[in-house]
């Protein structure tokens, strides 16, 4: 059960950032960005789990609660269900089929933002480009 809200989360965050398309981020941030990857460099061997940082699966408990909560507040429950078929899949059967990897949750985020069809049947998803104001105000 978890699997699946740690796969929807990070759908929902990048439908709620809509692809960091946005101009506000192709001011000079050049600058931050080389120091945040020197810093990446730099700590490359830090200890992370006295604080427990990166050392939990993706999203953790926070992220489900997060994820559930985001859920909540979209139509999903419309189509989906948690363990059985409704008009779309059941969000087990996604996380069995995309394993939660860069790529797959990228590409799940984008078919949810755009809709279409094909990956399931032939029954269409609405597209949900709307912006999630919960974790993206924080």
């Amino acid at each position: 059960m978890k699997k699946i809200y740690y796969l929807m989360l990070p759908l929902a965050l990048v439908a709620a950032c809509k692809g960091n398309s946005s101009d506000e981020n192709k001011g000079g941030s050049d600058s931050a960005k080389a120091v945040n990857v020197t810093a990446k460099a730099r700590n490359s061997d830090a200890d992370t789990n006295v604080m427990k940082i990166g050392t939990e699966p993706t999203g953790g408990e926070a992220g489900s609660a997060m994820g559930q909560k985001l859920m909540a507040s979209s139509d999903c429950n419309t189509c989906h269900h948690t363990d059985s078929k409704l008009i779309g899949p059941a969000f087990q059967d996604v996380a069995s089929r995309y394993p939660a990897s860069k790529a797959n949750i990228s590409m799940l985020a984008k078919k949810v933002i755009t809709g279409g069809s094909g990956h399931w049947g032939n029954i269409a998803m609405t597209p949900h480009p709307y912006n999630w104001t919960g974790p993206t105000s924080s």
